[in-house]
């Protein structure tokens, strides 16, 4: 793994960095909405604006990359990001930041497509399973540790957005000063929703589930947190070790998920996120509790996706398999759109616990699907099951990236 690291080093840097910048911006508007006295709403809002930016993005920026050049491209969509971050500490108007976080989703989008062709460049069969491993320990560890930003705004308020500008530039110069060949767009071909709800319904309802899911979170996790009366350091330490509890627990149940029927630990995963939630939601935890058991939620919520994917997967041939994954990515992102607006209004209705009551009702609602659909179907032989192989929530392409080649 380090050697094919080593050789894609320049992106894995830029990638690293640029989570580091941007990676807590989500936590970061979430708290300054609070604080401005914000509605659950307005914050849910601007949550899904950057989701729906980056839906549009995946969809539209690969003809715009073609055209002039993935170097160029990601120059203009990295800058257009560390200007949207400025942007928000000038313009001190909520509402207004809908339309940022449309930008930000729609420059993050372009980021990820330009940095995921360079590594399906440099991906062949002997190491591309090492280099996604290297892409999701970059993406991850960078978006931990960039939740620590979030204690400079204890120096200043403004200052967070100031380091989240710096950071993003900095990104620019692994890739600009790159001597690696410039890579062409891998076309992923559309799939068929209607298909692939047919080939696998689970898959596709747990995806959706999972977006919404950590959509909410994402959106709402550290208003939640703030609401419970924890402070902005614990803030951080909380959305961080969800993010690494995420990356701790996602092998080891993808690898239960090799040798089971998988759609038992999908219906376990969920079942857990559920009762995970119930505790958030109504158990009187010490700070400590809460931080411990957001790790909990985090390593079962983020398998969740991987383990849909891969599910699905067994249902289909090689040739379809990264249409039908990039059409999961979609279905991905159309829950984590609808997320944020079910969660906050849960929090308008119920308070702080609303938001994990809601996400528990949608894991519940997915776990009793997943039982229905075992009563409907005979599971797939263990011996017939794909690999399980983690993989990133970000755009079609990283689809292509989890492809074996033929």
């Amino acid at each position: 793994m380090i050697a094919s690291a080593i050789s894609v080093r320049t992106i894995l840097a830029a990638i690293f960095i640029l989570m580091a910048g941007s990676g807590f911006l989500s936590t970061l508007i979430a708290i300054r909405l609070e604080q401005g006295g914000a509605s659950s709403l307005l914050i849910g809002l601007n949550a899904t604006a950057y989701f729906a930016g980056l839906t549009v993005g995946s969809l539209r920026v690969a003809a715009l990359i073609s055209r002039i050049g993935h170097i160029r491209a990601f120059a203009a969509f990295v800058t257009v990001f560390s200007a949207s971050s400025l942007a928000y500490a000038i313009l001190d108007l909520p509402v207004l930041w809908i339309g940022l976080r449309l930008i930000d989703g729609f420059a993050m989008a372009g980021v990820f497509v330009c940095l995921e062709s360079w590594l399906n460049q440099q991906a062949q069969p002997h190491n591309r399973s090492s280099i996604l491993a290297a892409y999701m320990i970059a993406l991850y560890l960078g978006q931990a540790v960039g939740q620590f930003l979030l204690n400079t705004a204890e120096i200043s308020p403004d200052l967070p957005f100031m380091l989240s500008a710096i950071l993003l530039s900095i990104a620019l110069l692994p890739v600009l000063l790159t001597k690696m060949e410039q890579p062409r767009i891998e076309r992923v071909e559309s799939f068929s929703i209607k298909r692939l709800f047919s080939a696998s319904p689970l898959g596709m309802v747990g995806t959706l589930v999972t977006g919404a899911i950590l959509g909410a979170f994402y959106a709402l996790g550290a208003v939640y947190v703030q609401r419970t009366g924890l402070g902005l350091s614990q803030v951080a330490l909380f959305t961080s070790m969800v993010i690494a509890g995420g990356v701790a627990l996602q092998y080891p149940l993808g690898q239960l998920s090799d040798r089971f029927d998988r759609r038992r630990v999908i219906i376990a995963c969920l079942a857990a996120v559920a009762a995970i939630c119930a505790v958030l939601a109504f158990a009187p935890l010490p700070a400590f509790g809460i931080i411990a058991t957001g790790a909990l939620f985090g390593g079962f919520a983020f398998a969740l996706y991987p383990l849909c994917v891969a599910h699905s997967n067994d249902h289909l041939g090689e040739d379809e398999r990264v249409g039908a994954s990039g059409g999961l990515v979609l279905t991905y992102s159309a829950g984590a759109m609808t997320g944020p607006i079910v969660g906050s209004t849960g929090m308008s209705i119920m308070g702080p616990s609303g938001l994990f009551v809601v996400i528990g009702v949608l894991a519940l609602i997915g776990a009793l699907y997943g039982f229905w659909r075992m009563a409907r179907s005979a599971p797939v032989p263990s011996a017939e099951q794909q690999a399980f192989q983690s993989l990133p929530r970000t755009t079609p392409m990283a689809a292509v990236l989890e492809a074996e080649d033929e």
